[in-house]
């Protein structure tokens, strides 16, 4: 008997000490975006901060999404300072449930020496976006008494006359300057557009390097994106940073990402942001450059 309660004080006393205060481990999760419709893309941010002393594992491609489909993770270096560490994912998935408000969390395993603990983040919602909007089940017709004026007989002949003389004048003056018009106005229509980027990209810049948040990175990346899709008719808003790197050809925009990325999923800002903003904008404007020079 005195073994036994020998052998339960100590299993309280490692109970206590495990979850003695400043040991809790902490668990944060949600999506990058409030409604996506259904099988499209969206990211799933999960970061956890906990005792450096613990050994913390992510869910990897193995682990079962419920509903959701798995379509890639990206992770970031852990950072830890004062013996507590944070580390976070970006988890690509795919929405297959046809409930209108989908909740979702995933969890991180705190590996004990013959076990495991599920510690999960609270549940985050997605709502699902329709393409389509519903008919209402009965039509509703107004009803009216009131004096309707019967328009007059309209002369089509001269109407007719005038639509094909001026149909010819059109057809002369394209095949003679059409070419050249063309050329002009998509150039002009391309540096209208740049100039309207260029406003927004330093007033979405300098907002960023003032007071780096996740709100002003998110936007400032948003911004980059949007004006890459316009100009190649490529995804950029659904690629990742080494995605992108790849189709641009340039492995060293990677560094150029993160600083600003980090930002956005692990809340810690990095050094020189300024730098890799001009690298972003050097990019699109080079891209700009080579749309204009390609023009037929």
């Amino acid at each position: 008997m005195g073994k036994r309660k020998a052998f339960i004080f100590c299993f309280l006393l490692f109970g206590l000490s495990h979850f003695a205060p400043g040991q809790e481990l902490k668990v944060e999760g949600y999506f990058l975006q409030d409604s996506a419709m259904l099988g499209e893309r969206v990211g799933y941010v999960l970061k956890a901060t906990y005792p450096s002393s613990l050994n913390v594992l992510f869910p990897d491609s193995t682990y079962h999404f419920d509903e959701m489909e798995f379509l890639g993770k990206e992770t970031f270096i852990s950072h830890s300072q004062d013996s507590v560490t944070l580390d976070s994912a970006v988890y690509y998935l795919s929405n297959f449930s046809l409930d209108s408000v989908k909740t979702f969390g995933l969890p991180v395993f705190e590996v004990l020496r013959y076990d495991s603990i599920s510690h999960f983040a609270a549940a985050s919602p997605l709502v699902l976006k329709l393409t389509i909007d519903e008919m209402p089940e009965e039509l509703a017709f107004k009803e009216t008494n009131r004096y309707q004026p019967i328009p007059r007989d309209f002369n089509y002949p001269y109407l007719l006359i005038g639509l094909s003389a001026l149909l010819v004048i059109t057809l002369a003056l394209f095949f003679l300057f059409g070419k050249k018009v063309k050329k002009r106005w998509k150039i002009f229509n391309e540096k209208r557009k740049q100039k309207k980027f260029l406003s927004q990209w330093q007033q979405a810049k300098a907002a960023f390097i003032s007071n780096p948040s996740m709100e002003s990175a998110d936007s400032l990346l948003g911004l980059w994106k949007g004006r890459m899709e316009n100009l190649t008719n490529k995804p950029f808003k659904e690629w990742t940073s080494t995605e992108i790197s790849a189709e641009l050809k340039m492995p060293e925009l990677i560094a150029a990402f993160r600083k600003i990325e980090l930002i956005i999923y692990a809340a810690r800002p990095a050094e020189d942001i300024e730098a890799a903003c001009d690298q972003l904008e050097e990019i699109s404007t080079a891209t700009f450059e080579q749309k204009i020079k390609e023009l037929p």
